[in-house]
C-alpha cells in the first residue's frame, strides 16, 4: 500500500517526569487507565490491549482482547482455554500486554508471568456478562475451523436450548482467566520531534522496583 511513509503525526502530549510517577506500577498504570477513560468517549474501548503469547518454539502471535481486571496482583483478561492464546499461555505461561490510546499519546507495555485465575474467580465474573455472551463462551470453540457462519449460529441456537434461562448459564469447563504478573512496565508519552518520554519500571535483585528513564 504505497504512501504510508509519508503519514505524519506531531505527538503533542503532556511532559511526563520521574516526581509524576507513583512508585508503584500497578497504582500508575490504573491511574493512567482512570485518566483514560474520563477523557475518551464511548466509542474507544479504553480496557482494549495488546495481547503477545508465544508457542513453545518461541513462534509469537498477538491479538486484542479487554483487560477486565487490574489490581496489586497484575492484569487480568477472560477467553477461551481452549483457544491458541490459552494453548500457548500453557505452553509458555509469559505474557506482554500493551494499552495505546492515540488520542491521548500514551501507552502502557507490561510483561510477566501469566498464569490462570482460580475457577471462583472466573465464574464470579463470568456470571457479570450479558446473557448471549454467556452462550456464546459455549457455542464457540474459539480459534477452531468451522464450515461457514450457519454453522457457527447453530451452534449459538442449540447453546439457546440448553440454557433458556438468561440468569442461569453456567460458567463453561474450557473457559476461564489468565492474569500476567508484572516484571516490567513501561508507560509512554508521545512528545514533538519524537522526543518522548518513557519510563521503565523493573524489579532488582532484591525485588524492589527501580524506575529508570528511556531514551525514546
Amino acid at each position: 500500500m504505497g504512501g504510508l511513509g509519508e503519514l505524519r503525526r506531531t505527538y503533542d502530549g503532556t511532559p511526563l517526569e520521574r516526581g509524576d510517577l507513583h512508585p508503584d506500577p500497578m497504582v500508575q498504570v490504573a491511574h493512567w487507565v482512570a485518566e483514560a477513560r474520563d477523557a475518551l468517549d464511548d466509542t474507544t474501548e479504553v480496557n482494549a490491549v495488546a495481547l503477545a503469547t508465544a508457542d513453545a518454539e518461541g513462534r509469537p502471535s498477538v491479538r486484542m482482547v479487554l483487560l477486565k481486571d487490574l489490581d496489586a496482583r497484575g492484569l487480568t483478561f477472560y477467553t477461551n482455554l481452549a483457544s491458541r492464546k490459552g494453548h500457548e499461555l500453557r505452553q509458555n505461561p509469559y505474557a506482554a500486554l500493551c494499552l495505546h490510546w492515540t488520542s491521548l499519546f500514551r501507552q502502557i507495555r507490561v510483561s510477566g508471568p501469566c498464569a490462570e485465575v482460580g475457577r471462583e474467580e472466573a465464574a464470579a465474573y463470568f456470571a457479570t456478562r450479558p446473557a448471549g455472551s454467556k452462550r456464546g463462551a459455549w457455542a464457540s470453540h474459539q480459534s477452531a475451523p468451522i464450515e461457514d457462519r450457519a454453522a457457527l449460529e447453530a451452534r449459538m441456537a442449540h447453546a439457546v436450548e440448553r440454557f433458556p434461562d438468561d440468569g442461569d448459564v453456567p460458567l463453561p469447563p474450557h473457559w476461564g482467566g489468565f492474569r500476567v504478573t508484572p516484571v516490567e512496565v513501561e508507560l509512554w508519552q508521545g512528545r514533538p520531534d519524537r522526543m518522548h518520554d518513557r519510563f521503565r519500571y523493573r524489579r532488582d535483585d532484591a525485588g524492589a522496583w527501580v524506575v529508570e528513564r528511556l531514551q525514546p
